[in-house]
């Protein structure tokens, strides 16, 4: 037992210690044993146990042996005579101990480190020396020299340069050689203290800087005879703390691994260093036959830790064959960065060179494979490396298989993260070689005698037992490290249960002592012991690993390993590292494994070879023999079928007849079924030939779009609105005026054909395109699809070109199914295709191109969420779950139904799942797998399967006379499955049917199965009851023509050459589909699939992505549909839901989590009883859809689909509950099955039912919605047994179409057994133990240190999972997106959309691609106002002045027209009209409206012409410059420029600012000297250029620095010009943020509360102070003072476009848009236009041109929001800077009164943009106690002067206006509605309201009044009464009695001033309650009035 002389064992206590754990281990549920082993020792309390050291020393115990006699201890060199042997002190005496140096300063030379040094004498304690770091590894393990030099730190001795040297000195005694790999332990370091402290451990890794070979387990990709692998290139690039570092690649291609802690132990056994030269290279990875003999084995003196794995797996990847992608599709799929399979070919022997490089065997060790071991034994036994290297095999070697994938889970389960090496000075250590192997035992002991061992599950077993094992330090370690991680961590778990092993038993307890080799082989053989002979440990009396196999090989041979599934071989030879391998020998074992071995392109190539020999012929021979029953082909022979046909050939050779059925379906030729023994029905295009024989339940209902699939549109454009509004600029939306896309899908016929049916009929082409639906063919649909093979490529080359000439144009390119082919175009032997996806998505013209968009859709995302991902986690979209908390949050009418909802089905125990597997099948097909151990399981499988259908088929129908125990020859659930297909069209008058799928991967197994399967079809005269249909990748879809013939019944298709081409178009047809390929790519199934059958797949699809991508074919739509009420069954009673099922979700824009607890609906019982049971008798309830998706990914729970039941009211609904604005086609009624059903039609199926169905009535790729409807007491019909299909009385009495009722259930699963038992199996997590596996065969796992997923992950969070774990392989296309140096590779423009299989994807990305259009198009429309004229009803225009065709006003004509005092801006509607004589107004009594009235004015939707004005959101390259984006200046690079202005209004000087970028600098002057700002350049009259604008443009605005459209470069055509903003000063900082380059004005600080007449007042006056500045400049330069342009232009902020009407048109007057700068040319160049005092154009609306021909091309009268202001001629004529509204219509009289011409231009137009954010409109109104705003009726804007009044914050005037506004009928009573009795205004215009009319005069001199002659006002209004306002002048208007009175002025004085000097008391009555003023306090100077009435 390897006991030393340090402790004898006692006889009799050994004995009975022993016995007592065997039998304790025997009787215990607990796999690991008991710390028995620490009893047998005597003394327990002597401290020493093994050669003098402490029980818990961690030094390895080299001297362990077999005997009981002591080992020969190290002879140490005995110290000179007077030498200190002290321990703890050097030779010299002085003290090295780290107790009694801590604090001293010790000198350390430059390159050396302090360490601590492990002495076996003193346990307690470490000594302390310095050694250099070149002789020390780095902190991987790396970068050792060989050799010693160090120096002694008490007596400061130095130079020593061999370690044994030093030992001696330090007075290191050992037992064993010195090595500096056992006793340099520690690294030394001063803490924060000072104090010298132990550090980390020293890494002594057992590499030393050299290369090693790991074989086949580094190289990712696979060797086979005539490939070389690519080179590993994973590097250390790992960021987060607890991963790994994976295997970088070195510059010759060699891979090495940097952490391949094979070495590092736990317990007792540290690993000292060790070196190997590198090998030469005949390639990656591969050594070359002949190498260097002298420097090929390891240095002399080398310590047992040296594992020459590089010798044992070079020679292995010599010496075997490894298929591509072994280790991704094995059983064994290993977990880890470093995993492989390998498939032993053939054996040449070992040169002398390579074998001399291994230390243990010799090279004269090698295996001789026995000859005829495969067929002696029946089985190929497979050898899994563990530790160690394995020795030469020879002979017949191509019978063995070699894997390293459980050495590659050695290595990684020992390879600590960099976190766990470093942090600290606690010691972290993997586990040992010795509990590997004991744990790997203990793994295969409880597995199930067919179950195969999984990698993930032992690697998870390691997991727990390291953590648990230092569970304390790992917490510790955490902590820190949590800050650091980015968004979740994902931290280590201490797991409660282990996958592959049961709850009961538990790991061994951690407080034991270390597991030292000797034990290891009894613990192991006490272990293998439970289970009899499953499991054999060989590890006695057998030297080598070669003599243990050679041992195994020949007990193989001679049969004593029968009942032995394992052999487990375990060598420990004395000082030396312990070896292991395990050798599988059992027969399902082996060939699991063998198979897993293969690619799954390489395992359908080995089965096309196969199927060609005699052993598959013989099979199939063999199979149709039915023993005593007779043979399949003679029975089929004397079927009753009259028939002419020659006699079958054999089923294993294909006729010429069967070579013509493969291409030719035609019913119609087959012979009749009139014979009158037949008891099949008739045909059915017999029956249906009568009109009255059709279906009311049948509906097509996948052409809708539905709710959840809107909801996801949606967040795929939130997602790309999130890219355009980063500050990246990645996306400009609003550059794009179009939306065209491409759909990529894999190359698949019926896919490519399905997603153009799918987007013909969505209606999306019609809206992208505008194209006339009438004329669109479904041909024109696939100009927009591709398939991903050669022609893909010419077809992404031209969308690029396009998208380089087509800027304004957004190109979406969909990646449909977007995992499948994702290998690296530049991995040349990547096992998968061309590498299409990676040459032409990731190309650099597609990546680069800014206007191409990238959607990945697919429900399996796992392959593109890795470390190298070139998809942000931010543009992922997860599809949401439908419901939370029992909410249905999209009024769903149909319920997810996926794998999850499967596994639920399989716990429930009360009936029979939907998932399951047949025993019978299983039991059949295991026995032919041992009877021919040398043909591929799948070969064998689908021949059983094809045979059991082949007789069920000749057992239901009912022609085979004689045969009475066919059914015996098939199974159960195959015959059920047969008999519900031939039977259920006999319940529908339509004779609609289901659907049964077989998945055969293989095409020429595939085509095998159809061709029998029709042979048997045809001779038992069954071709019109079900259709046999081969689904090839390759190929359309073939349907017979009568089958053809019926669909288009049952569509109302008239097109005559109409074929199916998609399976949803088979939807009902009684059919058998034979799915081949070697995966799924993307086909949708119909709904009236009822059967799945799985059973042929294998146990090779073990990636989580192909095995959930297969179980996704299940996926279904079901039914929703309320519960009757009176359901007495036992399905009435709701299943609670797992309590652990996901309740956690990812709608965070829905809200909500989903409820785990959710109902579950029941279905119809199902049962494996013979047929003759009778059905109907009780219902049993199968568990229903869980909250979870299809997908295991679903598990987790942002992707779960709960599905409780919707409120019974929705019972009767037509339609489901969708937004008003996505009109729902109407559906048949949904009926309980107890009531009677309304009779409904489908759709025709055309593509005109879409014409009056917006786009959203979108198709999805699946199965339509079906509910699941109640299980019925009084069903009789059961899916699983043929009972009810048999009996005519069996159908439902309320549901005669079959179809009808398994629309409402999901189909029933048939799987392999070991496929059904991972699928139902758990992990600790609760989660279904295949979501552990990994991912995709294109990715790795990062590190064996990782959590597992949690049941509570969030998609998002999974992702983030995946993103942190795994990385791609070398032929991974993202394996290169690591190497372009930026810390995140995200591509700007990608997303990612993930959701379950069959969800309805396609669907919404359809509607994305609609909603996306439409959002471009509303991006480029804006809200215009566009509102009539008013106040043009009554007048009338009966004289033309100028001809319509005249190009500019004449000023003599325009004089001599009338002025139109009548105010026709819409926007005024609510205000005073002014009186006009002439004018009847119907205008009395109009209500006065909001203040928000302009909110909610008007407007129509038009299109952004390319000359508009933008706002700050609009940024195209163009603008770039305009905008400030010039690379000559700076951004923000402007100046403040102070101006000073003087005006006799203003009272005093006041100091403007101009803000001037430096780009503008050239349209101002300043002064020479100092820079000063003199004056803003004007052009001369005489100037002219037909780029540039003469007219400064001056723009007031304020509150929309965002929104305002200032951006005039496109309305400007390109043209120069002067662009000006005016704003308050408070807006300053925020408007020069925005708009950089443009100059602003900023008003003066008193003006910051003033309104729009003080902007225009200043504009007006600063531009005539300007001009008398040019002028004064021009005349010091020589030049005429009056030829300076005198023209302003003052444009509204929301002016938008231009327009003009075309008179010469044909048609009539045609208004098109034209640019700002065509009209203001056009206005400047008007020969007269210094005549005019103010111009402007007409305001835009669609009725303009309505009796244009009539109206006059130019009028005369009042101008709104786009003026050209004559400053010079307007100079005495002021606007009013207090006023806030209608200051335009006051300016406007003034001018006019003064005798200035005013003339707008009609033939011009502007358009306005409702701006619903800032503008002078928004004031509001608020108290002076509060800054919040209160509601202030109008009265009390005033108040009594000097009373206590509520004091409001408003400017005085404003008050004033608004109070005049809104109570002008109680302040002017006679005046409301009373338009021949205006108001006399007096030299101002103010709103007084809508109901009374203003009569407009100016006091001034040589002024224009209209004549007031007769006109009797019924009141006068006085405000800031003019100067030239008299006596006299008052005088001349007569008022009515009673008239009111009002005078205004700024104080009480001048208000009593203006009565007495106008002698208003002579005529008017005042009374001291009639003085107000507005309710401003005294420091806010209130405004006052007086009010009085005519006497």
């Amino acid at each position: 037992m390897g006991n030393s002389y340090a402790g004898q064992l006692r006889t009799t206590r050994f004995e009975e210690v022993l016995h007592n754990c065997i039998e304790a281990s025997l009787r215990s549920s607990t796999v690991v044993p008991r710390p028995v082993f620490s009893q047998l020792y005597l003394e327990t309390e002597r401290p020493l146990a093994h050669d003098g050291r402490t029980e818990n020393d961690d030094e390895d115990d080299e001297d362990g042996s077999e005997s009981n006699s002591p080992p020969i201890p190290y002879q140490m060199k005995p110290p000179p005579d007077g030498c200190c042997t002290s321990d703890g002190f050097c030779q010299a005496g002085r003290d090295l101990r780290l107790s009694s140096l801590a604090s001293d300063p010790l000198d350390v030379p430059p390159g050396f480190m302090l360490v601590g040094v492990k002495s076996p004498s003193l346990p307690e304690s470490l000594m302390v020396c310095a050694v250099d770091r070149r002789f020390l590894p780095d902190e991987r393990g790396h970068n050792a020299l060989l050799g010693f030099s160090g120096n002694c730190m008490g007596c400061g001795e130095k130079g020593f340069r061999y370690f044994t040297e030093f030992s001696n000195h330090i007075n290191l005694k050992l037992s064993t050689q010195p090595k500096k790999q056992k006793h340099l332990k520690f690294h030394l370091y001063r803490n924060n203290q000072g104090v010298l402290v132990k550090g980390a451990p020293i890494c002594w890794r057992g590499h030393d800087g050299r290369i090693r070979q790991i074989g086949s387990s580094l190289s990712e990709g696979h060797v086979t005879s005539d490939e070389q692998p690519p080179n590993t290139a994973l590097t250390n690039t790992l960021h987060t703390p607890g991963s790994i570092a994976g295997p970088h690649v070195d510059p010759v291609g060699a891979p090495r691994i940097p952490d391949a802690t094979h070495s590092l132990t736990n317990g007792n056994h540290a690993v000292p260093s060790t070196t190997q030269p590198p090998l030469n290279q005949s390639g990656p990875g591969r050594p070359s036959a002949t190498g260097p003999h002298v420097n090929a084995g390891p240095p002399k003196k080398r310590h047992r830790g040296w594992s020459p794995e590089s010798s044992a797996n070079s020679l292995l990847e010599n010496a075997v064959k490894t298929p591509p992608s072994s280790s991704a599709t094995s059983t064994l799929s290993v977990s880890s960065v470093i995993t492989n399979g390998v498939r032993s070919e053939a054996a040449p022997p070992l040169s002398s060179s390579q074998a001399s490089l291994t230390l243990l065997p010799p090279p004269e060790l090698s295996v001789n494979i026995p000859d005829q071991l495969l067929h002696i034994c029946r089985l190929q036994p497979v050898i899994f490396t563990g530790h160690g290297p394995l020795p030469q095999l020879t002979g017949n070697a191509g019978e063995v298989l070699v894997s390293s994938l459980l050495h590659s889970c050695y290595l990684s389960s020992q390879t600590l993260p960099r976190v766990y090496q470093h942090y600290g000075p606690s010691p972290i250590q993997p586990l040992s070689t010795e509990m590997q192997i004991l744990l790997t035992v203990y793994y295969l002991v409880q597995l199930g005698p067919d179950e195969v061992p999984l990698i993930e599950d032992l690697e998870q077993i390691f997991m727990r037992s390291w953590r648990e094992s230092h569970l304390s330090e790992i917490r510790q370690f955490q902590q820190p490290q949590a800050p650091a991680t980015q968004g979740r961590h994902y931290g280590i778990e201490t797991l409660s249960m282990l996958p592959g092993l049961p709850p009961h038993l538990s790991l061994p307890p951690h407080s034991q002592q270390p597991l030292t080799p000797n034990q290891l082989p009894w613990l192991a053989q006490l272990a293998a012991s439970s289970c009899g002979e499953g499991v054999v440990v060989v590890g006695e009396k057998i030297g080598s690993l070669a003599h243990g196999i050679q041992q195994t090989f020949s007990r193989l041979m001679e049969g004593r390993f029968e009942n032995t599934n394992y052999v487990v071989i375990i060598v420990t030879p004395p000082g030396q590292e312990t070896q292991s391998c395990v050798v599988v020998t059992g027969k399902h074992q082996c060939r699991a494994l063998a198979e897993s071995m293969f690619s799954p392109n390489e395992g359908l190539k080995e089965i096309n070879h196969q199927l060609s020999t005699s052993v598959a012929q013989e099979l199939i021979h063999y199979c149709n023999s039915l023993g005593q029953d007779g043979d399949l082909d003679s029975l089929l022979d004397s079927a009753t079928v009259d028939s002419s046909e020659p006699s079958p050939l054999s089923s294993g050779q294909e006729s010429a007849e069967e070579k013509s059925l493969k291409t030719t379906h035609s019913p119609r030729d087959a012979h009749s079924l009139k014979d009158s023994n037949s008891k099949d029905s008739p045909s059915p295009k017999v029956k249906c030939s009568s009109p009255k024989a059709s279906c009311s339940e049948y509906s097509v209902e996948w052409r809708e779009v539905r709710p959840i699939q809107l909801a996801v549109a949606r967040k795929l454009l939130s997602h790309v609105c999130a890219i355009a509004d980063s500050s990246t600029q990645n996306l400009d939306l609003g550059s794009f005026d179009r939306v065209s896309f491409l759909i990529l899908v894999p190359p698949s016929e019926v896919t490519f054909q399905q997603t153009v049916l799918l987007l013909w009929t969505s209606g999306v082409l019609q809206e992208l395109g505008g194209l006339d639906q009438e004329c669109l063919s479904q041909r024109d649909a696939e100009h927009y699809v591709v398939k991903m093979d050669e022609s893909a490529q010419a077809r992404i080359d031209s969308l690029t070109q396009e998208a380089h000439s087509n800027s304004h144009t957004l190109y979406i390119l969909v990646h449909d199914h977007a995992h499948w082919n994702i290998n690296s175009a530049s991995c040349s032997s990547s096992d998968g295709g061309s590498a299409l996806v990676d040459q032409l998505l990731n190309s650099r013209q597609v990546r680069d191109a800014p206007n191409i968009l990238i959607l990945h859709v697919t429900s399996f995302p796992f392959a593109l969420q890795t470390q190298f991902t070139r998809i942000s986690p931010y543009n992922e979209i997860h599809w949401p779950s439908a419901f939370s908390n029992d909410v249905d949050l999209y009024h769903e009418r149909t319920r997810y139904f996926g794998v999850s909802e499967l596994l639920e089905s399989t716990r429930s125990g009360s009936s029979l799942p939907l998932m399951r597997y047949d025993s019978s099948f299983e039991s059949m097909a295991s026995a032919l797998e041992e009877r021919f151990p040398k043909l591929h399981s799948a070969v064998i499988r689908t021949t059983v399967l094809i045979q059991h259908y082949c007789v069920a088929l000749m057992a239901a129908s009912g022609k085979i006379s004689g045969s009475p125990n066919l059914h015996k020859h098939t199974s159960v659930e195959t015959l059920e499955i047969v008999q519900s297909l031939l039977t259920v069209a006999q319940q529908c008058p339509a004779h609609h049917g289901h659907m049964v799928l077989l998945r055969i991967p293989s095409l020429a197994l595939a085509a095998w199965a159809h061709r029998r399967l029709y042979r048997v079809r045809r001779q038992l005269g069954l071709e019109e009851s079900f259709e046999i249909i081969l689904g090839n990748p390759n190929q359309a879809l073939n349907v017979g023509q009568s089958f053809t013939d019926q669909i288009k019944i049952w569509l109302k298709i008239q097109e005559a050459d109409w074929v199916p081409r998609t399976y949803l178009e088979l939807e009902a047809l009684p059919c058998i589909l034979i799915l081949s390929g070697a995966e799924p790519l993307g086909e949708s199934l119909p709904r009236s699939l009822k059967y799945c059958d799985l059973r042929v797949i294998s146990c090779s699809y073990l990636q989580r992505t192909t095995l959930e991508q297969e179980l996704g074919l299940a996926a279904y739509l079901v039914r929703s549909e309320s519960r009757p009420p009176h359901n007495t069954g036992p399905g009435s009673d709701l299943l609670e839901s797992d309590t652990e099922k996901l309740n956690s979700t990812d709608n965070e824009e829905e809200g909500g989590q989903e409820n785990g607890d959710s109902p579950q609906e029941p279905f119809p019982a199902q049962s494996t009883t013979s047929p003759n049971v009778q059905k109907g008798t009780t219902t049993d309830t199968v568990q229903s859809p869980s909250p979870s998706q299809t997908q295991l990914q679903s598990q987790l729970p942002n992707q779960s689909f709960p599905y409780p039941q919707p409120p019974a009211q929705q019972h009767h609904q037509t339609q489901p509950q969708a937004p008003q604005s996505y009109p729902q086609p109407a559906q048949p009624h949904v009926q309980s099955p107890n009531q009677p059903l309304s009779t409904s039609h489908s759709q025709p199926y055309t593509p005109t039912s879409l014409q009056h169905q917006p786009l959203t009535q979108m198709q999805i790729p699946h199965p339509p919605p079906q509910p699941l409807p109640p299980a019925q007491s009084n069903r009789q019909h059961s899916k699983s047994t043929s009972s009810g299909s048999l009996s005519p009385r069996a159908s439902s009495p309320h549901l005669n179409c079959s179809w009808a009722r398994g629309v409402s259930r999901p189909p029933s699963v048939l799987l392999s057994r070991t496929l059904y038992n991972i699928v139902t199996a758990s992990d600790s997590s609760g989660l279904p133990r295949c979501t552990s596996f990994l991912p995709h065969m294109s990715v790795a796992w990062v590190s064996s240190f990782r959590p597992l997923l949690s049941k509570m992950m969030t998609c998002t969070e999974q992702s983030l999972y995946y993103r942190q774990w795994t990385v791609p392989r070398t032929h991974h296309m993202d394996s290169s997106n690591r190497t372009e140096g930026r810390s995140d590779n995200f591509h700007p423009r990608r997303l990612l959309l993930s959701g379950p299989p069959q969800v309805g994807k396609t669907g919404a990305y359809l509607h994305f691609l609609g909603i996306l259009s439409r959002m471009l198009i509303r991006l480029m429309e804006v809200d215009i106002y566009d509102e009539e004229d008013i106040n043009y009803s009554v007048q009338a225009e009966g004289v033309q002045y100028h001809s319509p065709n005249a190009t500019w006003p004449n000023p003599d004509i325009v004089k001599t027209m009338l002025f139109d005092y009548i105010i026709h801006e819409p926007k005024y509607e609510d205000i005073s009209s002014v009186y006009s004589p002439g004018f009847k107004s119907n205008a009395e009594g109009n209500p006065v409206r909001q203040e928000d009235v302009y909110l909610r004015r008007r407007t129509s939707r038009i299109k952004l012409s390319k000359y508009a004005a933008y706002n700050t959101y609009h940024h195209c390259e163009q603008c770039h410059q305009y905008l400030g984006f010039n690379p000559r200046y700076q951004m923000y690079d402007s100046t403040l420029n102070a101006f000073t202005f003087t005006h006799v209004l203003l009272g005093e000087e006041i100091q403007l600012y101009f803000i001037i970028p430096k780009s503008k600098e050239q349209y101002f002057s300043f002064s020479k000297p100092g820079g000063q700002l003199e004056s803003m350049r004007l052009p001369l009259t005489s100037d002219w250029s037909p780029d540039c604008i003469k007219s400064p443009i001056f723009t007031p605005t304020t509150g929309r620095h965002e929104h305002g459209l200032f951006n005039l470069y496109h309305a400007m055509d390109g043209a120069s010009h002067l662009h000006i903003l005016v704003v308050k000063e408070y807006e300053m900082a925020v408007y020069k943020k925005y708009w950089p380059n443009h100059i602003m004005l900023v008003l003066p600080t008193v003006f910051n509360g003033a309104g729009i007449g003080a902007a225009h007042f200043l504009i007006k006056e600063l531009s005539y102070h300007n001009l008398k500045l040019e002028r004064s400049r021009r005349l010091e330069g020589g030049g005429p003072a009056v030829d300076v342009w005198p023209f302003i232009i003052l444009a509204d902020d929301s002016c938008v476009m231009w327009s003009t009407v075309d008179l010469d048109a044909r048609s009539g007057p045609v208004e098109h848009a034209v640019s700002l700068k065509q009209v203001l040319q056009h206005m400047e160049a008007c020969p007269n236009l210094a005549h005019f005092g103010l111009c402007g154009i007409r305001k835009w609306n669609s009725c303009g041109l309505a009796g244009y021909k009539q109206r006059e091309p130019y009028s005369r009268g009042h101008l709104h929001d786009f003026l050209l202001l004559n400053v010079d001629k307007s100079q005495n004529i002021q606007y009013d800077q207090k006023r806030f509204t209608c200051h335009d219509v006051d300016f406007t009289l003034r001018l006019h009164s003064a005798g200035l011409l005013v003339c707008r231009f009609n033939n011009f137009s502007v358009m306005k943009k409702q701006i619903a954010i800032g503008g002078y409109r928004t004031f509001i109104i608020k108290t002076k106690m509060t800054d919040v705003p209160t509601s202030v009726g109008p009265s009390q804007y005033i108040c009594a002067p000097d009373s206590k009044h509520l004091f409001l914050a408003t400017p005085a005037h404003l008050l004033l206006e608004k109070y005049l506004q809104h109570t002008s009928q109680k302040l002017f009573p006679l005046s409301t509605k009373n338009y021949t009795h205006p108001v006399l205004s007096v030299d101002c215009y103010l709103n007084l309201g809508p109901e009374v009319t203003v009569c407009f005069v100016s006091s001034r001199p040589h002024c224009v009044n209209i004549s007031t002659t007769g006109l009797l006002f019924s009141g006068l209004l006085l405000c800031f009464a003019d100067p030239f306002v008299s006596p006299g002048f008052l005088k001349k208007f007569t008022f009515l009695k009673g008239a009111t009175l009002c005078v205004i002025s700024a104080d009480r004085s001048s208000l009593r001033q203006t009565v007495g000097r106008l002698e208003l008391e002579e005529e008017w009555r005042f009374r001291l309650s009639d003085e107000f003023q507005t309710a401003n306090a005294k420091e806010d100077r209130p405004l006052f009035f007086l009010t009085g009435k005519h006497i």
